[in-house]
């Protein structure tokens, strides 16, 4: 089970409270781990990246094990300790202002 944490819009969005677990197929990377969180909550297509060519949306950043992914090829693996669950995939809202 992947472990993923949401940010409370996405939460709401998603209305999950707290964090979701997903069966995630191997290879678990960034992309199938988008790919089941949308599966499993289809309100959530379009938030996190684009329809179509699956661009992460502008101040949303991925982390796990303390490593921006956000710019990652999506295609990687994740690390063991994510894939194994000790350590959660984090979905992170930015944070803009002038």
């Amino acid at each position: 089970m992947i472990l993923v944490v949401l940010p409370a819009h996405l939460r709401t969005l998603a209305r999950v409270q707290g964090d979701v677990k997903l069966e995630v197929a191997a290879p678990v990377t960034v992309r199938s781990v988008l790919d089941a969180l949308e599966a499993s909550y289809p309100m959530l297509r379009g938030t996190i990246r684009d329809h179509v060519t699956l661009a992460r949306r502008p101040f949303l950043r991925f982390y796990a094990c303390e490593e921006d992914l956000s710019l990652a090829p999506t295609d990687v693996p994740l690390p063991d300790a994510v894939v194994s669950g000790r350590e959660p995939f984090f979905i992170i809202g930015s944070i803009a202002g002038g």
